[in-house]
């Protein structure tokens, strides 16, 4: 396997179009973004040129780049009759997006469908992505079983990203990707810890932004659940790097060490490192761009 990039996001003609075609939120007006939570935001179409992108995947050396839907903009939130329109232009173009591109599947999570999602799974998707506010607690996990054991059951991967912000109130515009994603993210490392793993106890997941920094808290994890505090480091679960640098993926490193890490970068809203391997050196880069991404996607050493 080539370097992967497990975490980039690429709008195609009819995602686009169907979000167009939308009045409520989310929906674009031209090239201005209106979601829930978070205020306006104008996208740039170069940003989501698939041969720029490819382009730039090329000059990242990057073998394979996963793009998934934005979670943010809170599709899978919606009501089957009005997510399905989305959902399956996002799959549409997504599955015959041209190498390096590769991609995550989609799921409703307010009405769950196993079978759609199947469907969508035969087409060759790298596994499945949920917006981490779905998988936050006990009734996140049984609401979306049927979809996890179909992971399961096809040795396929769980992505795990930010869903909406879900907040009216003014804030700035950096809020957002600043709190409650990162809350999210937190709340869903443990939660998979508390709920998800005891259910799956054969599923792989990844969790976007460094899970929040959530690992960072084992410490602290250990002093209050004791026993459960220090169980070892979970060999099917990783954390994919996007929007950190050295300080952050070193920490983590420290406390689950390189196994567990994955290259991602968000692109087109954060960069990749410009040192691969953020600064750890080139025994971290192999296993952050190629070991630790195959094990993810595949399952094997």
């Amino acid at each position: 396997m080539n370097s992967v990039d497990v975490h980039q996001h690429l709008w195609t003609d009819s995602f686009v179009a169907a979000l167009r075609a939308r009045t409520e939120p989310p929906f674009l007006d031209g090239w201005t973004l209106h979601i829930a939570g978070e205020p306006p935001c104008e996208v740039s179409r170069a940003d989501h040129d698939p041969a720029r992108r490819a382009e730039l995947a090329v000059s990242d050396g990057l073998g394979r780049a996963l793009v998934s839907l934005s979670s943010p903009l809170g599709v899978e939130w919606l009501p089957s009759g009005e997510a399905r329109p989305l959902l399956d232009a996002y799959h549409e173009d997504a599955a015959a997006l041209p190498r390096p591109f590769g991609a995550w599947a989609a799921a409703c999570v307010r009405d769950i469908d196993a079978e759609v999602t199947a469907g969508y799974l035969d087409r060759g998707f790298a596994g499945l992505q949920l917006p981490a506010d779905a998988l936050a607690d006990a009734a996140g996990y049984g609401r979306c079983a049927p979809l996890l054991d179909l992971l399961e059951a096809r040795g396929l991967p769980l992505f795990v990203h930010p869903g909406p912000a879900a907040d009216a109130a003014p804030r700035p515009g950096w809020w957002p990707a600043m709190v409650p994603y990162v809350q999210q993210m937190h709340a869903a490392w443990f939660a998979f810890r508390a709920f998800g793993r005891p259910r799956h106890p054969r599923l792989r997941v990844c969790f976007a932004l460094l899970a929040g920094l959530a690992p960072l808290h084992g410490e602290r994890f250990a002093a209050r659940a004791r026993a459960e505090g220090r169980k070892e480091v979970d060999p099917d679960v990783f954390v994919e790097t996007s929007s950190y640098g050295p300080r952050g993926v070193e920490a983590v490193v420290r406390v689950l060490g390189t196994a567990a890490l994955v290259q991602g970068s968000d692109r087109p809203y954060a960069e990749p490192p410009r040192t691969p391997g953020h600064g750890l050196g080139g025994a971290a880069a192999y296993a952050f761009r190629i070991a630790n991404p195959r094990r993810l996607l595949t399952g094997d050493s």
